[in-house]
């Protein structure tokens, strides 16, 4: 292996889903509370960086917050998994074809960074078709820091296809500056793609190698991802 791909999920490979009304339904039955939730900014942060925010946001202290967390993610992956059939998932432009082709192109490694807690992930990958495609990740049940999440991910890398996988051979994939800032932290290239709520401007100013307004220009998509 040469290159070793980490996709961001919710913004970079799909829309949608029920993850936030299952998300606030979970905070409202074990903490009694969502915080500003309607409101807040979630993109780019994981799981539990977002509950720890709105429920500090809500006065609780971190002691409470962790002491509820295991019954808060059991609770909010119910929650998605029954909503999911009536608001599924959606893939971005693009997606389904460049995952196809990436899969087909020898030493490419595909894998994800997502702040997604693991089930999470699988939870919205599936209606799309894209659950097991993505042989090792990084989560946000594996750190609350997302800068933390490229080194778990290249470390499981390493073991799965025994190849050294260094930063400069890794690309983080993402929609959100904080994808790009999680990346340059490790050392990694970094690829934005302006299909979430940020702008290609800010996704330069943020420090991405190369930045795709999407993934819908297969020929486009790949020479960003993979390039020396």
């Amino acid at each position: 292996m040469r290159t070793l791909l980490l996709f961001d999920i919710d913004g970079t490979l799909l829309t949608g889903g029920p993850a936030k009304a299952a998300f606030r339904r979970a905070l409202l039955e074990v903490y009694g509370d969502a915080g500003p939730i309607e409101e807040w900014e979630f993109s780019g942060k994981t799981d539990p960086q977002i509950a720890r925010e709105l429920l500090r946001e809500a006065g609780m202290a971190d002691p409470e917050i962790e002491a509820g967390f295991e019954e808060l993610w059991r609770r909010y992956l119910a929650g998605m998994a029954r909503r999911m059939t009536e608001d599924p998932t959606q893939l971005l432009p693009g997606v389904a074809a460049l995952v196809e082709a990436l899969e087909g192109e020898a030493g490419v490694a595909l894998g994800l960074l997502t702040g997604n807690v693991m089930e999470g992930a699988r939870l919205k990958l599936r209606p799309v078709g894209l659950e097991g495609r993505f042989a090792i990740g990084a989560y946000g049940s594996d750190h609350e820091e997302r800068n933390e999440l490229p080194a778990i991910a290249v470390e499981r890398a390493r073991r799965w296809w025994r190849a050294p996988f260094e930063p400069p051979t890794v690309v983080v994939i993402g929609d959100t500056p904080r994808d790009i800032e999680c990346g340059r932290w490790f050392g990694t290239r970094t690829v934005g793609v302006a299909t979430g709520r940020f702008t290609a401007a800010s996704l330069e100013e943020a420090g991405a190698d190369r930045v795709l307004a999407d993934l819908d220009d297969l020929e486009r998509a790949m020479s960003a991802l993979l390039e020396e």
